[in-house]
């Protein structure tokens, strides 16, 4: 397993330079240079689309100054969520998305992946807590459908989100 030490959010857009200000949407990217993974932040305005080359890349926004710290919901939570999304094939890709959650969260551990008979590949996840092994389906979501996902996961994942 590969861990990867991702530095936080610069507070500035990689392409202009330019500081993000409260309340401002933006876009964050992994990208692979050479042995090191590295973030690069976005405004809205300078961000057309994710690199070919990116590991991964979300949207956020920058907190406002006297905001309310979000709270996630507890790793139980979410544990108990992510199992039941398995047997609802038409969420599958929210699974996934969950899964990379959790194990940013540490609430799993990527052990490995493989590919299924079918040629998808899987992630192999272990649970210590429970002390159970979980395949996930590895999707690669569209934009839209990718802002739906972290949508629909913050109006449930998070205790303060709207």
């Amino acid at each position: 397993m590969f861990e990867f030490d991702v530095q936080r959010c610069t507070r500035h857009c990689a392409k202009t330079e330019r500081e993000f200000r409260p309340g401002e949407i933006f876009h964050s990217v992994l990208v692979s240079e050479g042995a090191s993974i590295v973030r690069y932040d976005y405004s809205q305005e300078a961000w057309d689309q994710p690199p070919d080359d990116v590991v991964g890349w979300w949207k956020s926004q920058m907190p406002e100054p006297n905001a309310k710290k979000v709270h996630w919901a507890p790793n139980d939570v979410m544990l108990h969520y992510f199992e039941q999304l398995d047997s609802d094939p038409s969420k599958a890709d929210v699974r996934y998305v969950l899964a990379l959650l959790m194990v940013r969260r540490r609430i799993v551990r990527l052990e490995d992946s493989e590919t299924d008979e079918a040629g998808n590949e899987q992630l192999l996840l272990y649970c210590p807590k429970n002390e159970t092994d979980y395949k996930v389906d590895v999707f690669n979501p569209t934009p839209e459908r990718a802002a739906e996902i972290q949508d629909e996961l913050s109006k449930l994942l998070f205790a303060d989100a709207t």
